[in-house]
């Protein structure tokens, strides 16, 4: 090559470096990544100052806990979606390519965007049909916690949600150390079937970002942390959404993060139908802290109705006369346990048996000392690397 032109391609290239880095710096100034446990980023290239995204609809096999795997709908390999993240102020373009066997379209939901780009189909837009792909682009002129999902009614009830991070200009304060993403999800499956029935009104299976407790991962925080759970709902029912041993802050909602004065107290947070709401607290006492919707058949997995006496064995499980019984101890106990099929950083050091007691939208926010939360980390960064 010849040695000017070579020149100005490095010239060229440290600036395309210094100008990523430059992003990055600007995101990272607005607070740390969100953080969605079990679902991953959508990543994006720039064109010319626009993030673009790629992003497809498609059917998918989504494991919501050791040997149950469903057919669903969703996005990119997942249900619920990669979660989108950018900038107040950036230019997005999402890349849509439909891979179902029937139209659909995508909207933003809570976004302040141009009528025809808020994904309607038959309204907005023409639907997208099979096979078909669709250019979203719109600039972004708010910040918080909103989500995106297909218009159609019997797809959002088969797993097609994403969560879509705005990241502020000027940082929130306090500032937060650690910053999480849960989306809530409902599903009626049969033992002998992995299809959700989408007309179903009963729902037996529960989940926080496609995991039924106890797969959900923990939420992992050092002791003293701040820290922020945004939390999405599409479905049909509303959750009470309840932290252990905390009070909390309520401090956003889907329209945006609201004024100090409006932040309510609470240990448990209403997250009704197509809203989101976020919450804040400071990590100060350790403890392996349940969160979890407080609807008790919510707490469940795989609720079906039984014909004929329930026997159950084990400590404590005995046979009684006592009517009603056995309740809990049919949901909950050793029996259930799954510990070894949930081996990973994030359950590090948990009691013996401890998945025998965790079922539906039920997660642990995991509040370490500093000693056992470097363990973790360390683990999880060797676990990066045998991935590599």
């Amino acid at each position: 090559m010849h040695p000017r032109r070579s020149f100005f391609k490095t010239v060229l290239g440290l600036g395309a470096g210094a100008a990523a880095f430059s992003r990055l710096a600007k995101a990272q100034s607005a607070g740390p990544p969100v953080l969605t446990p079990d679902i991953a980023d959508l990543p994006f290239t720039v064109d010319y100052g626009v993030k673009v995204f790629q992003l497809t609809a498609e059917p998918v096999k989504q494991s919501v806990i050791p040997g149950r795997t469903f057919d669903l709908w969703g996005f990119n390999g997942s249900a619920p979606g990669p979660t989108i993240q950018a900038q107040e102020g950036d230019r997005v373009r999402i890349v849509f390519d439909n891979h179902l066997p029937e139209p659909t379209g995508i909207h933003w939901h809570g976004l302040e965007i141009p009528y025809e780009m808020d994904g309607v189909p038959g309204i907005a837009q023409k639907p997208v049909m099979p096979g078909e792909r669709f250019i979203y682009e719109f600039p972004l002129r708010q910040h918080g916690t909103f989500f995106y999902h297909s218009h159609m009614a019997m797809q959002e009830m088969v797993g097609m949600l994403g969560g879509f991070i705005i990241h502020p200009k000027t940082p929130y304060t306090p500032p937060v150390d650690k910053d999480y993403l849960i989306a809530l999800q409902e599903y009626s499956v049969l033992p002998n079937s992995t299809i959700p029935n989408s007309m179903k009104m009963e729902f037996n299976w529960l989940t926080f970002n496609g995991k039924a407790g106890p797969a959900a991962t923990p939420l992992i925080i050092r002791q003293g942390e701040r820290v922020r759970i945004r939390i999405i709902n599409l479905g049909m029912d509303h959750h009470p959404i309840h932290l252990h041993g905390f009070t909390f802050w309520e401090t956003g909602r889907e329209g945006a993060r609201q004024p100090e004065s409006l932040w309510q107290r609470g240990n448990t947070v209403l997250v009704g139908v197509a809203q989101a709401r976020d919450i804040e607290f400071v990590a100060d006492r350790p403890g392996e802290w349940m969160f979890h919707c407080h609807l008790p058949h919510h707490m469940m997995n795989q609720i079906v109705s039984n014909v004929g006496p329930m026997t159950r064995l084990g400590p404590g499980l005995e046979g009684s006369k006592v009517p009603l019984f056995p309740q809990d101890a049919y949901m909950e106990g050793p029996m259930m346990a799954m510990d070894k099929e949930l081996d990973k950083p994030e359950t590090y050091g948990l009691p013996a048996g401890w998945s025998g007691y965790a079922g539906g939208m039920m997660t642990l926010v995991r509040v370490l000392p500093a000693a056992q939360y470097q363990k973790i980390m360390d683990l999880k960064a060797q676990q990066r690397e045998r991935l590599v």
